[in-house]
């Protein structure tokens, strides 16, 4: 579906209904002024010609470039800019303008009597595209173990099968975590628009129930296969903790990404999970490095190694630090990810999420 709208600083520009308007106050533009403008942000970041002007906005009719300039003067008169310094207009010498602030597209209203997409569906979607950040989280962060855990103590094949499974094994717990937060985000912001505080509720939910079914069944298979378990590993707390976390970074990225801009919003997101993640060592918790330090050390004939990750912060092993700061990268990795993924699947869904 076409964008209604545009949404930039406090500024919403609808096209269609011929209306720019700030804080829902109209904002007096004459028609080739407003056409102008919306050339402009429709083409945001992107260099806007002048014979495009000419062409789109005057359609041929003959004007000379001071017509153009006092066009763009009297739209950044309008919008509060300044040529020097300017916020939402910039001038390319001799070329022509570019509109360089952040813009988010508004989705038209639905046409009367049209059902919107059923509730299911779009929780179908957005838990999906969760699930997806969180394998692609997964599969980084078993990369950076692998490599750094397994390259110090290891050479040749060996190095390269441990940092694999690595890979496999983080890739697998990371698409269950993204899985359990990412429907349960979904879940509890089923209405269309917006993603809403509750979203915090359902990451939370989310991560503690994937968390216990993870440990619980990681355990079992460590007792089935060597008669013993590596320890408390991580488990349903750590998983409410960061799920609640990367929920709140859902909901504060989301508006963010409608009003200012979508890297804003994911960086938001990501921020959160780096906090939780680098809490939960430091409260007594464990994420994965420090998941993956206890079947190092509950297995000594294990060819995984994180010493190298302490000797990066002056610990004689995978000290508290490392934990903490490897747990705060994960977390980082998680929100980004999970978030990015709806984030990106909120501003442009597909078709199938929409019938």
């Amino acid at each position: 579906m076409p964008p209604g709208g545009f949404r930039f600083d406090r500024f919403l520009l609808d096209p269609r209904d011929r209306r720019l308007s700030f804080d829902d106050a109209p904002v007096e533009l004459n028609a080739r002024y407003l056409d102008a403008l919306t050339l402009l942000v429709r083409e945001h970041g992107k260099l806007v010609p002048k014979d495009r002007f000419l062409a789109e906005v005057w359609r041929g009719v003959p004007v000379t470039d001071e017509a153009l300039t006092q066009c763009i003067r009297t739209l950044r008169r309008r919008l509060g800019d300044d040529a020097t310094s300017p916020r939402f207009i910039e001038t390319v010498p001799k070329y022509g303008y570019r509109f360089i602030a952040p813009v988010a597209a508004v989705e038209a209203p639905a046409p009367a009597g049209a059902k919107p997409a059923p509730a299911w569906r779009r929780v179908l979607w957005l838990g999906a595209a969760g699930t997806v950040g969180g394998g692609a989280a997964g599969v980084v962060g078993g990369l950076l173990y692998g490599v750094v855990g397994a390259s110090q103590s290891l050479a040749g094949p060996g190095a390269v099968s441990v940092a694999l499974v690595l890979v496999c094994l983080t890739a697998v717990i990371a698409v269950l975590g993204g899985a359990g937060v990412g429907f349960g985000i979904a879940a509890a912001s089923a209405a269309p628009g917006r993603l809403s505080p509750w979203s915090v509720l359902g990451g939370a939910l989310g991560g503690l129930l994937v968390g216990a079914v993870v440990k619980l069944l990681g355990l079992d298979a460590f007792n089935l296969l060597f008669g013993h378990a590596p320890g408390d590993i991580t488990g349903a707390p750590e998983g409410a903790l960061l799920g609640g976390a990367v929920g709140l970074g859902a909901w504060l990225g989301d508006r963010i990404a409608e009003t200012r801009s979508a890297r804003r919003g994911v960086a938001v997101a990501g921020l959160c999970g780096a906090l939780a993640g680098g809490l939960i060592p430091t409260l007594g918790g464990r994420m994965m490095g420090g998941s993956l330090q206890l079947v190092a050390r509950g297995f000594p004939d294990s060819r995984l190694r994180l010493a190298p990750f302490g000797a990066l912060f002056g610990e004689s092993g995978f000290g508290p630090l490392s934990q903490a700061v490897t747990g705060a990268l994960e977390g980082l990795l998680f929100g980004v990810c999970l978030v990015g993924a709806m984030i990106l699947v909120r501003r442009h869904p597909s078709p199938l999420a929409e019938r």
